[in-house]
């Protein structure tokens, strides 16, 4: 490779470094992400000037059906489907990267027996042709669940701890083969392997620690990618492959602490009835409920209101309702904030992305840790979709699947208001008290239809 190229790849690794720092605030994301996808074109295309290239009209032809689906995707897909997006992106990552490692394994398999053959590149192509299987088959199962092409409660076959711990020592076993005598063969078994045990880390995950599992899954691509770096010489894949595993990392663990759980536990707690168990049964108990009138009196009369936006926002598309509401209020001189969980939607940042499209402006946007003092003070919280964020008894009750995952403290407030279209309860598939505190107020309906109707009502008092 000449110096040319490898000083243009380093800025392309410093261009995914300064991506990566843009994207940590929202005022810079816009940028970062532009910054971090022009790195990645320059990247991608710089092979085409300094290398001596084979089936250049095939490649050309593999990037243009890709970027035709890759923005045809991305441009069609809804807000609330972005989990699902980002698990399939992240499962073709690693997939890519376990089949290039099959190849680079072609080239090791011909000099097979030779006293020269180097033994770190071995090790890192078994270790991308199984940990990018994993992604793979581990992501296309997590974009299943929350597409809801299979249930997204925890599967758990008999027998599936011992046939995981099975693939696992089947996988080191043919790990070290392929090390010893890398044969492709070998690596074809390791991948299948990997496959499987994709599957069988995935199929135990339910309700809402599946995005929890898509950004370990991440990571784990990310080191895939970094591992085919290492093999293939190409500094920027190391750095941004790097990158990835160690936010990946990274998200993950505070995703895992943002709902008081150890990965460990989000990973296997099925098995011994430990997870969030997806959505249960609507309870028939008597609740409060109203109409849009009566909840804008509420508001009408607030001084400090609250919002709590959830995944019910994102369904309905009422984002933009909501903001013009809280615009109503403002001019009417009513204090407002959103308060946002870590995990509000089914990603971090998901809700933050969302209300940034309706051009809610940043400053009204306050974190968990920030806002929890304030609910006190609060006249009214205005619950919007969500449940196991605001649910009490992720402190109240050791029994429940959330329990210890820290909480919005709105059952401190004066008054509460949820907007749900029905009673049946969230991910976590346990009632909410809070619910039928007598504190509480329900307007039941669609979110973007009752707020709708709320707007009108308050624009009338």
């Amino acid at each position: 490779m000449p110096v040319w190229a490898q000083l243009v790849y380093l800025l392309c690794a410093v261009g995914f470094v300064l991506a990566l720092k843009g994207l940590s605030g929202p005022r810079t994301a816009r940028t970062g992400n532009l910054v971090g996808a022009a790195a990645a074109v320059v990247a991608c295309a710089l092979p085409f000037f300094y290398a001596d290239l084979d089936h250049v009209v095939l490649i050309l032809v593999a990037i243009a059906v890709g970027s035709v689906v890759g923005v045809v995707g991305a441009q069609r897909v809804q807000m609330t489907q972005m989990p699902q997006l980002v698990a399939l992106f992240n499962g073709v990552g690693g997939g890519a990267a376990a089949l290039v490692a099959l190849v680079e394994l072609e080239l090791y398999a011909s000099f097979a027996g030779s006293s020269d053959l180097p033994l770190a590149p071995l090790v890192f192509t078994a270790f991308t042709i199984l940990v990018g299987a994993v992604s793979f088959s581990g992501s296309v199962v997590t974009f299943a669940k929350l597409q809801e092409l299979m249930t997204s409660r925890p599967v758990v076959p008999p027998g599936l701890p011992f046939a995981f711990v099975g693939s696992g020592l089947a996988a080191l076993v043919l790990a070290g083969v392929l090390v010893d005598s890398p044969a492709v063969w070998v690596g074809v078994l390791l991948a299948l392997v990997g496959l499987l045990l994709g599957v069988l880390l995935v199929l135990p995950v339910g309700g809402a620690d599946v995005p929890i599992v898509i950004s370990l899954l991440n990571a784990f691509t990310g080191l895939t990618v970094a591992a085919g770096g290492y093999v293939l010489g190409n500094t920027v894949l190391l750095v941004a492959g790097t990158l990835v595993g160690a936010s990946g990392t990274f998200l993950t663990l505070l995703m895992a602490r943002a709902m008081g759980r150890s990965v460990g536990n989000i990973l296997f707690g099925a098995l011994k009835g430990g997870s969030t168990l997806g959505a249960g049964e609507a309870s028939d108990r008597p609740v409060r409920s109203a109409g849009p009138e009566d909840v804008a009196i509420l508001l009408g009369y607030a001084e400090r209101v609250i919002i709590v936006p959830g995944y019910g926002l994102a369904v309905a598309q009422a984002q933009h309702t909501l903001r013009e509401l809280v615009e109503v209020l403002l001019e009417r001189g009513t204090e407002v904030d959103y308060a946002i969980h870590p995990v509000a939607g089914r990603m971090p940042g998901h809700m933050n992305v969302l209300l940034a499209e309706a051009q809610v402006p940043y400053e009204q946007l306050r974190e968990m840790d920030d806002v929890n003092g304030e609910f006190r003070q609060t006249d009214v919280v205005l619950v919007v979709g969500a449940n196991d964020v605001v649910n009490p008894a992720a402190r109240t009750t050791p029994s429940a699947p959330i329990y210890g995952m820290p909480i919005l403290d709105v059952d401190e407030s004066r008054q509460v208001v949820f907007l749900k279209r029905s009673m049946r309860p969230g991910f976590a598939g346990i009632e909410n008290e809070l619910l039928f505190d007598p504190r509480t107020t329900l307007l039941f309906g669609d979110a973007k239809d009752s707020l709708g109707k709320l707007l009108a009502a308050v624009k009338a008092l």
